[in-house]
């Protein structure tokens, strides 16, 4: 496998939803930099997680399981973000859940059915 393959991130934190790439090698700080420059937040102001685990600056996103195999384009790999609050501490990961369409009306519903019975 090639270094500095592209990895696909969908990061999230409340309502604000991320999409970045990167490379397999890219380090944690180096991926805060970049989402400095989306929201304006500095990088020791904000702490990422990967499955509930925090992500350690120090760290590549490969050592994370982010890989081109497992992070592409279509299917990113998720990340959480939360920031540091003013008394020091960091906020607790909260992710609002993506919403989901609504069910189809019933006048829609009917007329899958009236298609099909039409070619009389």
């Amino acid at each position: 496998m090639a270094a500095g393959m592209c990895v696909y991130l969908m990061i999230r934190r409340k309502k604000t939803t991320i999409f970045t790439d990167a490379k397999e090698t890219t380090n944690v700080s180096e991926l805060k930099k970049i989402i400095q420059g989306i929201t304006k937040v500095a990088p020791d102001s904000q702490r990422l997680f990967k499955d509930d685990r925090v992500m350690e600056d120090n760290r590549c996103l490969a050592d994370y399981g982010l890989i081109s195999t497992t992070a592409r384009a279509q299917s990113p790999a998720s990340l959480s973000l939360a920031y540091r609050l003013e008394n020091g501490e960091f906020e607790t990961v909260d992710i609002t859940p993506l919403s989901s369409p609504p069910e189809l009306p019933d006048v829609m519903k009917g007329q899958e059915a009236t298609h099909d019975t039409s070619a009389n």
